[in-house]
């Protein structure tokens, strides 16, 4: 199926490696040029070089934690098509195991910068005549779990905001959705799952369908939900966990 994106411009942040470097790798091989945003220069150059031959790459490197560098982003980066939300890393624990300064700081960039960069883009999009938004969240926002807490109330509170958002953007001519991926086999959940003393082939194991989804996975459902072959997709929030949220 043609998706008819080519010739986009999209913008990934915490688009260096997992899930952004996988929605990357799909959205060129679809024909878009794609912005790589992330805060580690190194690993920007390095996932710039390792895509580079499928594409157009640009990459910019900041902290989408604070206010100001996301205005940067805005003014640097300019008109972009697609505009997908990925930066965010959000630590486990229980209210009693997570200081006020680390909630606020988890927050700062997955929360807030989603909140503010969709702010910034909705408007651009909507003076331009249209565009996309893509929220990529986390099914512990339809599932909150104590022992992640923050991480499950954020993304609770990013579903809302997205379909909020996305219930009003088609009168700007602007799609906003979200996708909520469970457990899906990255750099990060290997990380994790190390400190935390469990193994990867355990999670697996209990998962539906005996695995981990794969980041190309969720990339290729983000791509076409994005495309034109799925235009009136907004306001909602795709869960793609396998079926287990009902297990």
């Amino acid at each position: 199926m043609d998706l008819g994106l080519t010739g986009r411009r999209v913008l990934i942040t915490g688009g260096s490696k997992g899930i952004g470097a996988a929605c990357a790798r799909v959205f060129l091989e679809e024909g878009c040029a794609v912005v790589l945003a992330a805060r580690g220069a190194e690993t920007l150059t390095a996932a710039a070089a390792e895509l580079s031959g499928l594409g157009p790459v640009e990459t910019w490197a900041g902290d989408l934690a604070q206010g100001a560098e996301r205005e940067r982003l805005f003014r640097d980066v300019g008109a972009v098509d697609i505009l997908v939300n990925n930066a965010g890393a959000i630590p486990g624990g229980g209210l009693l195991d997570i200081s006020m300064a680390q909630w606020e700081e988890a927050w700062a960039l997955k929360v807030m910068g989603y909140i503010h960069l969709t702010r910034l883009y909705l408007g651009a999009m909507r003076d331009a005549g249209g565009g996309t938004i893509v929220n990529i969240i986390g099914s512990a926002g339809r599932n909150p779990r104590y022992a992640y807490l923050c991480g499950g109330t954020g993304n609770a509170a990013l579903m809302a905001f997205t379909g909020a958002v996305g219930g009003k953007s088609p009168d700007f001519g602007v799609r906003v959705f979200g996708l909520n991926p469970s457990g899906t086999l990255t750099d990060r959940l290997v990380a994790l799952a190390e400190r935390s003393g469990t193994a990867i082939e355990d999670m697996a194991a209990s998962a539906p369908f005996g695995r981990l989804a794969e980041p190309a996975e969720v990339a290729r459902t983000a791509a076409f939900l994005a495309s034109p072959a799925c235009g009136y997709v907004s306001g909602t929030v795709l869960d793609i966990d396998g079926g287990g949220g009902s297990r």
